[in-house]
């Protein structure tokens, strides 16, 4: 496995425990460290007490592949003992509040006195520094502050957040990458570093081209529910989404090269059908651009393709649209994605035993295949404490390993 040789503490909340779950994934060995009795985010939603789990499925997801140890950090020992694993540890992951780990003498400046190898990241939802970098919050607070709720809902009306909570897992996909980058330094020569991840950062990632509006413009780009904005120079907006007879289908109409092959391959297929396609018929598609267009003209050229659209499954759209090498997808949902047949082909999904309740739970595996192989869930989330002897005693008997170097 690729990180095989490393060893992660990871003391994080569920800010940062996709980024553990990412680099034990990777093969590195991960230790979940949680306090006496369990971690509370073991509930972490969602949960289900009808199905009779001790934890929640998101705990269970993002938890797999790591060992689990329980340890006081509020008291000496338990401070001692983190030290000691510190000391032969490649990394730290912790998502405490700027200066909680450096009052108890577990900061970066302390760990690395130790280790100068130790690559330390710290997931907070600010930063280190700055006027909020002390502010708690939830995921709706940081989706808000990140921008990314000013994008998201009906034009005209209330900024919204996207399905379920998403920041955790910007944050953490972005602070593994972090970590990743200060293992390169320090395999070239360099020591350990301090990572500082900032979920309200990492969740800018999300709004794709929307800074850029304000950086070559100076106008902010808003939301427009199932349309998109900021392609016509006339201000037009132009619909992304459209109800089909199951669901709904993604489909833009594109100028330029992009949308050359596409619009042309959409009006034949409107004609096969015996479906109106004027003013689509008369359109000169080698020349076609978005830019100069009126909000008239958008919506006489979205008129007949939505009447098509509506006719049309989200099956039926897709099988047309690759059989005719079209841009273009319907909208999954989470019932499809679970009988996606291309997911199936490539062996992405992993029957995993919940331990509490003995039950076969179907998971999302790894997020890559390697030399054939793809990364899978090895282990379960650990069960509270479950590896305290293994690790301790190995502790105890000196027989810790090195970290790789």
């Amino acid at each position: 496995m690729l990180l095989s040789p490393y060893r992660v503490l990871d003391l994080t909340g569920p800010l940062g425990f996709l980024a553990g779950r990412i680099l034990a994934d990777l093969g590195a060995d991960v230790i979940k460290v949680e306090p006496q009795g369990g971690d509370p985010s073991r509930r972490w939603p969602p949960y289900d007490e009808r199905a009779g789990r001790s934890e929640g499925l998101a705990w269970m997801a993002c938890n797999a592949n790591k060992r689990g140890i329980t340890l006081d950090l509020e008291s000496p020992s338990g401070q001692f003992v983190l030290r000691e694993l510190a000391r032969t540890a490649d990394f730290v992951l912790e998502s405490f509040a700027p200066g909680y780990l450096a009052a108890h003498g577990l900061g970066f400046a302390e760990l690395h006195r130790e280790n100068h190898a130790l690559i330390f990241v710290s997931i907070t939802p600010y930063g280190q520094q700055g006027p909020s970098h002390d502010r708690p919050a939830s995921d709706i607070e940081i989706m808000a502050a990140s921008g990314a709720m000013s994008l998201a809902g009906e034009m005209g009306g209330e900024p919204m957040r996207v399905t379920q909570p998403q920041a955790a897992m910007w944050a953490g996909a972005e602070a593994a990458m972090g970590a990743l980058t200060a293992l390169v330094y320090r395999t070239t020569g360099g020591g350990g570093q301090w990572v500082d991840v900032s979920a309200q950062s990492a969740v800018i990632a999300a709004l794709a081209h929307a800074p850029v509006f304000w950086d070559l413009n100076g106008i902010n780009p808003e939301r427009a529910g199932v349309y998109i904005t900021g392609r016509s120079m006339t201000g037009a907006r132009m619909r992304a989404f459209w109800p089909c007879m199951d669901g709904w289908i993604n489909f833009i109409v594109y100028g330029g090269a992009a949308g050359r092959h596409t619009n042309q391959q959409l009006v034949a297929w409107m004609e096969e059908c015996g479906m109106p396609s004027a003013p689509l018929s008369g359109i000169d598609w080698r020349t076609f651009s978005v830019t100069g267009l009126t909000q008239d003209e958008v919506d006489a050229i979205e008129a007949p393709i939505g009447r098509f659209l509506s006719t049309l499954s989200k099956q039926e759209f897709l099988e047309g649209a690759a059989a005719r090498q079209m841009l273009g997808y319907p909208v999954s949902t989470a019932e499809d994605i679970h009988h996606d047949p291309q997911l199936a082909a490539r062996g992405f999904w992993q029957d995993v035993e919940d331990p509490a309740s003995g039950r076969t739970i179907r998971f999302p595996g790894g997020f890559a295949i390697v030399d054939g192989a793809r990364l899978s869930i090895r282990r379960p989330a650990p069960e509270v404490g479950e590896h305290n002897d293994e690790v301790y005693g190995h502790l105890l008997a000196g027989r810790s390993r090195a970290p790789h170097r």
